[in-house]
């Protein structure tokens, strides 16, 4: 087999082939015994139908383009490794010659890894946000983990904002009760925005027994994005009671035993979590400073599969968890398709970018990563997906996704070598120090764990949607 290399551009190259037919042999013979195993020939005993005879109740030429089918990922594969190639997605492969007993050849366009130069990166200097932690921060930390340990009293009074109130829905559209439109003992908090648009309005001023009716547009359910009309009924009243800021809920909410530790703590949690966000903060902002310094092509197939998986995943999965479509979601999030297309193609490139940035790094500081540090990155992953380590294992092993994993912990430690090079100031000019930063992230995650109580289960159509509610 003979191939040469030809640089169509920078991310794209044509094989061109040929191959003798001695080589194609072995695959000719196969396409034989395929077709003796499928067929059958009278007079002769399956699986002992001679060449000669298949050639002429079949064909030759089905007997090549079996054989060459077959073989043809062989001598692609023989020539990508010959051409010392690093190829990214499948080839277009056009067969220009097929002589019976002479010569196949063919040609193979395929994108390639661009070849990337990485200039020093040691100037590299980024600005962060200042780690600042102010009183009131402090206050309002306390006073949600306060909010969370709240009790409720009814009362006979008409309902105010703040009040806890159980209601019973039921929701209309044209005139016709909604299958999915029913609820019953639904609680909710008038002014915490978590159900329908309007109902606050609705409720504020009713007593224990009283009904409401108003007009919503629905969120999810079966009539998704229609105006429903929804009569509520409020069967209780209840005021919500905080606990007093003493040392008894230090000892409730915690396992301090004084107000003024538990406040302490709940400092450290803020500096510690604003210290791993200011850490993140720098990766970003010393990653575009790289991918700024680095010239790299893009290949344009690349990047086309690149933004429909994005779309597909977005539209199919995120969006389809929470009963939206395209068009809604825009919508909530006030963008146009057109500036939708452009984030999207935007974000893809920086995402193609960087990972062919950050390869190239692995290679160039020789970066190898070990079990441990694999496996560590494997735990996280499982935390973040919901699933248990051997759960993720398993299926990270069945996908034939452990190179992906290995392949992110080595990007990772590419980028931590380039932010230990760089210098990284605070807004107040102070240079920042990130060498702790697992550790910080890893103290910032904890918290402290609560009982909740269980909440009743609301129909689709009356229920909010995670953008509808307020971030907590």
């Amino acid at each position: 087999m003979k191939s040469a290399v030809e640089t169509l551009n920078p991310t794209r190259v044509r094989l061109t082939v040929e191959v003798p037919f001695e080589e194609l042999k072995p695959s000719l013979d196969a396409a034989y015994k395929k077709i003796n195993d499928q067929v059958s020939v009278p007079g002769f005993r399956k699986g002992k139908i001679p060449a000669r005879i298949i050639d002429q109740r079949f064909g030759r030429d089905s007997v090549l383009s079996e054989a060459v089918n077959e073989a043809l990922p062989k001598f692609y594969t023989d020539a990508v490794q010959e051409g010392d190639l690093n190829v990214l997605g499948q080839p277009e492969v056009d067969i220009t010659e097929l002589k019976d007993g002479e010569l196949l050849s063919f040609t193979a366009e395929v994108d390639v890894r661009p070849t990337l130069e990485i200039p020093d990166y040691s100037g590299i200097e980024v600005e962060v946000d200042a780690i600042e932690v102010t009183e009131e921060d402090v206050d309002k930390a306390v006073e949600e983990l306060r909010e969370r340990f709240a009790t409720t009293a009814p009362v006979e009074r008409a309902a105010e904002d703040g009040d806890v109130v159980t209601l019973d829905l039921e929701a209309k559209v044209d005139g016709e009760v909604l299958e999915d439109g029913l609820a019953s003992d639904v609680s909710y908090t008038i002014g915490s925005g978590e159900l329908l648009d309007g109902i606050d309005d609705a409720v504020k001023g009713v007593e224990a027994g009283g009904e409401a009716t108003f007009t919503s547009e629905l969120k999810g359910g079966s009539a998704a994005g229609k105006e429903a009309e929804v009569k509520v009924k409020v069967s209780q009243v209840a005021k919500r009671e905080l606990p007093e800021l003493d040392d008894d809920f230090a000892q409730l909410a915690s396992e301090f035993d004084t107000l003024d530790e538990l406040r302490k703590d709940s400092r450290d949690r803020l500096e510690n979590t604003r210290q791993y966000d200011q850490a993140t903060q720098a990766q970003e902002r010393v990653l575009d400073k790289l991918l700024d310094l680095v010239e790299v092509p893009v290949p344009e197939k690349l990047l086309e599969d690149e933004v429909n998986t994005r779309k597909h995943n977005l539209e199919h999965h995120q969006l389809g968890q929470m009963g939206l479509d395209l068009a809604k979601y825009l919508e909530i999030q006030g963008k146009t398709e057109e500036e939708f297309e452009t984030e999207t193609k935007d974000a893809a490139v920086k995402g193609i970018k960087t990972q062919f940035v950050l390869d190239e790094l692995v290679n160039k500081e020789k970066l190898n990563v070990n079990q441990e540090e694999l496996t560590e990155h494997l735990m996280r992953r499982a935390a973040s997906s919901g699933m248990s380590p051997d759960q993720f294992a398993q299926a990270v092993v069945e996908g034939g996704q452990v190179p992906m994993l290995v392949g992110e912990v080595a990007r990772g430690k590419a980028l931590a070598v380039v932010v230990e090079a760089a210098t990284v100031k605070d807004t107040n000019g102070e240079v920042v120090d990130l060498s702790d930063e697992e550790e910080e992230a890893a103290e910032a995650a904890e918290s402290t764990e609560l009982a909740e109580p269980a909440e009743a289960e609301t129909p689709a159509a009356v229920e909010a949607t995670p953008e509808d509610k307020p971030e907590s």
